[in-house]
């Protein structure tokens, strides 16, 4: 049995894993989701590292920990176009969600997405758009009743 900085780290873990769940065990269910959705997993996943830290045997490990070339076959100036593609993606998101606000953005999103960058055909687009809009509707705003911030857009014009 051998005590390292990782295990102290991986107790730390199970510690607020533990104290989440415990300060929400009397809240009301939709507040509680998170903490134990969160806590639950990192407490499982926290526990099996430690146990695997304490009593795990040494790994005689050779060579660099992580592996700093990930790819050759790609030229970098594709690389550096690919990247900056799917930041702007991933910006044009987050701006929509603040112009119209999720329940509208996710849909709109989705849809451009498939259609345009993926270029998928627009009847599977939509079909899958509808499927994600669906899921998204009813878990959050049917099941959940989780209120969702207007978009910027709305607020302005008072819908």
């Amino acid at each position: 049995m051998r005590f390292r900085l990782r295990s102290c780290f991986s107790l730390l873990l199970l510690i607020v894993a533990a104290y989440a769940m415990f300060s929400a065990r009397r809240w009301s269910f939709k507040t509680s989701l998170f903490p134990f959705a969160t806590g639950i997993p990192l407490f499982v996943l926290a526990g099996t590292q430690l146990i695997l830290e304490l009593f795990g045997k040494d790994k005689a490990v050779r060579g660099p920990a992580v592996e700093l070339e990930f790819s050759t076959d790609v030229d970098p100036a594709v690389a550096r176009k690919r990247v900056a593609g799917i930041l702007a993606w991933i910006a044009g998101f987050i701006l929509l969600v603040f112009l119209v606000g999720f329940p509208i953005a996710v849909p709109v999103f989705i849809f451009s997405y498939l259609s345009l960058q993926s270029r998928v055909g627009w009847w599977l687009s939509f079909t899958l758009t509808a499927i994600a809009w669906l899921c998204f509707y009813g878990l959050f705003q049917w099941l959940l009743h989780l209120p969702f911030e207007e978009g910027f857009i709305q607020s302005l014009l008072g819908i």
